[in-house]
């Protein structure tokens, strides 16, 4: 895994401690050492300055001062000069830098940055199959009819019959991985032209043809199929480094619960948020979409998880783990939920 950087022993990390309150979603100001992670350098090279990229990072997430959540504001906005938020939340950030990317790629052949490095982005592929043959295996219906459901026991070459959504894909080498694995139904979408266009250069490139790249945006999405599997490596945290995250996150899961098949799976890798906040913010918007109260009781709670839009249903264990103010913790954190 590419180069994390434990942070100082003295540190004030109060995210060791945080809490969440009963009916809010994650809050964006408090990020579990995400100025690390979303600074990972990559193998792949790229022209971008990593040092200067990781500090002026650093400099915005340790001291964003996070407006309230307001209504709606487009991402293709930046932040009024009352309110101090992360570059990582606006899609000129990423304009700018997936064209930085491009033209390296142009020039010199390179891929460009993979977000939490090669070796996270291999293990996610891999054991996001694993999950996608268990579902197989326990004949859930995967797929939006019956007729393309895969019996249990089949071999694993029929996951070329699963289709996969990237979203927010960025250079697009997840997909690469996963078309190494077996799945031929690939599609990843980013609201970054740039992005998209560099997706679709390294697919040729690297002999991924069948790979299909458009340019949509997960918030305001104009595709019109659903997908057995969609995949977020990354997406959801820079939605939530948006000054409106609390509310753009709302918007994401209505969006991907709309692009999900029923009966298939959503698999999101993050780094500023644990396993615990992914599975506590899927249940805060089960309960918003049910109109159901955190106060229920037990009966109501299991008309809840009946009527719940996803439902937990593993994460990956084999990340690297540090301790911290007494607490064991990963630095990335792979979580998949079914849709009911």
């Amino acid at each position: 895994m590419a180069g994390i950087r434990l942070p100082p022993e003295d540190s004030d990390v109060s995210q060791a401690a945080r809490q969440v309150a009963a009916i809010d979603l994650i809050s964006d100001d408090d990020r579990s050492i995400a100025a690390d992670s979303w600074s990972i350098k990559s193998d792949y090279g790229s022209t971008l300055d990593d040092e200067q990229r990781q500090a002026d990072a650093a400099e915005a997430l340790s001291s964003a001062a996070y407006r309230a959540a307001s209504d709606y504001s487009s991402d293709k906005e930046e932040p009024d000069a009352e309110a101090v938020s992360s570059m990582l939340g606006f899609q000129s950030y990423w304009d700018a830098a997936y064209a930085d990317e491009l033209a390296n790629f142009r020039e010199h052949g390179h891929a460009g940055e993979v977000w939490f490095g090669p070796d996270v982005m291999e293990n996610m592929a891999s054991w996001t199959k694993s999950v996608c043959l268990e579902i197989s295996q326990r004949n859930l219906p995967n797929h939006v009819d019956s007729t393309n459901c895969l019996p249990a026991g089949q071999p694993e070459k029929d996951l070329s019959g699963w289709s996969i959504l990237d979203v927010g894909t960025g250079n697009g080498l997840l997909l690469q991985e996963l078309s190494k694995l077996g799945f031929s139904d690939l599609t990843g979408t980013d609201y970054s032209e740039a992005a998209v266009d560099l997706a679709r250069n390294l697919a040729q490139r690297d002999g991924f043809p069948n790979i299909k790249f458009l340019v949509d945006d997960i918030l305001d999405t104009k595709l019109d199929r659903k997908f057995q599997l969609v995949t977020d490596k990354g997406t959801l945290d820079a939605i939530g480094l948006h000054p409106d995250g609390p509310i753009k996150r709302i918007m994401y899961w209505d969006s991907v619960s709309g692009l999900v098949a029923s009966g298939g799976l959503v698999v999101i890798t993050s780094c500023n948020n644990t396993k615990d906040e992914l599975i506590q913010e899927v249940e805060v918007y089960n309960q918003r979409r049910n109109g159901g109260s955190r106060e229920a009781d037990d009966g109501n709670q299991d008309a809840a998880g009946r009527d719940a839009i996803f439902e937990y249903v593993d994460h990956i264990r084999t990340y690297p783990t540090f301790m911290f103010g007494g607490s064991v913790g990963s630095r990335v954190a792979t979580v998949a939920f079914l849709r009911k």
